[in-house]
This record gives structure tokens, sequence and C-alpha cells, in this order.
């Protein structure tokens, strides 16, 4: 994924910034950003396409949240990544439960 943006990057001329940049009909990359409203649109769009019909930001956020617990993201730098001041809040938002077949305990080698 890294190597997609970086390839994005460099294409783009994006040096910082946003990476979303409006794309003309001819190809060329525009040096203004996407607007939210534009790229709201345009996942509004998409969801539509593929049979979903309501859907919300907090979906965006939410499917973040897990897609960054499930790949080993600590549940802190969610927390933060969120905005929430609570851990319970993350907690709640990502609905953890405690695995028992899978103890994070187990494997302290005590």
């Amino acid at each position: 994924m890294k190597h997609g943006i970086n390839a994005w990057m460099t294409a783009a001329g994006i040096e910082d910034g946003r990476l979303l940049r409006s794309v003309s009909k001819s190809g060329k990359v525009n040096r203004e950003t996407l607007s939210d409203w534009a790229v709201w649109s345009v996942v509004e769009q998409s969801s539509k396409q593929i049979g979903i019909e309501h859907f919300g930001a907090h979906d965006l956020r939410r499917t973040c949240a897990k897609l960054c617990r499930k790949n080993g993201g600590d549940l802190e730098q969610i927390k933060f990544l969120l905005g929430h001041s609570s851990i319970q809040t993350t907690e709640r938002y990502l609905g953890s439960e405690q695995d028992i077949e899978i103890a994070v305990n187990d494997n302290l080698g005590l």
C-alpha cells in the first residue's frame, strides 16, 4: 500500500498536504485538493453502486478503526486516531470483546 501511495505522490507531484487531488478528463492531476464534500460524494455514490443504501461517515471511521485493530493496531493509538477521550469509548466503538480461547496472557512465558 505504501508503494502505491508513493507512486501516486510522485505522479501527482505531491510533496506534502492532502493526498486526494482531482484529476481532469485528460488525466492531468490538479493542484487543488478534493473537498470533504467531494470525497463524501464519491464514497456515497460508490456505496450505492455496490448495493449499500444507508452509509454514513461513521461507517468509514468504524471500518478504519476495525482494520487497524485487526492488523495489530494498539488500542491506545486507535483511541487517538478516532479522537476519543476514553479508551472505553473506543472499545465500545470497535465492539471489543475478550476472546477466552486466545487469552492475551497465555503467551507471557511465566
